[in-house]
């Protein structure tokens, strides 16, 4: 048995909840990324709850998603000071969602201007930066692929995955 299935064995028994706030404005693909942790961390048997909160999100405004999984998840909201990640796809959302974020807590906004840096295609930025998450949780990558591969239209699989396992890389360093 590898290393990380012990690890998500051992996690899994100690019945531990992990909570991630995603945000952004409307058009950045928050929703998409919640979708892609969200059916990843099922198909590695984790119990999973998600809460979208669009507003006016086709003008641009907030949208934010909440994301638990666990052994046994009851409510799909994270309380605030309840995030054990937050990962903000706009700056300006950040102060506002910052609060989500629990002591201890890893905050993602520093790879925000990396992951534009590095990405060709604006539309990539979650995929990215879900691929920096996916290094800290305990769900295999063949379950985020599989995951990209039931979120995303067949013609753009491929791409989002290697922008996928590049953010990847870029969480694990």
């Amino acid at each position: 048995m590898s290393i990380t299935k012990k690890i998500v064995l051992y996690k899994k028994m100690k019945n531990l909840v992990y909570n991630i706030t995603f945000g952004g404005v409307g058009g950045q693909g928050i929703l998409k990324a919640s979708e892609i942790c969200s059916w990843a961390a099922m198909y590695d048997g984790f119990h999973v709850k998600k809460s979208e909160v669009h507003g006016m999100a086709q003008r641009g405004g907030s949208v934010e998603s909440h994301v638990r999984f666990g052994k046994q998840v009851y409510s799909p909201l994270i309380v605030v000071g309840g995030a054990d990640y937050l990962v903000c796809f706009h700056v300006e959302e950040h102060d506002r969602l910052k609060a989500f974020l629990k002591p201890g807590g890893k905050d993602l906004i520093g790879y925000l201007d990396k992951a534009r840096a590095v990405i060709e295609n604006p539309r990539h930025l979650n995929t990215l930066l879900v691929g920096v998450l996916s290094a800290s949780l305990p769900v295999s990558t063949g379950s985020w692929l599989k995951a990209i591969e039931t979120v995303f239209k067949k013609k753009i699989v491929e791409e989002n995955k290697g922008v996928f396992l590049k953010g990847r890389e870029m969480g694990q360093k």
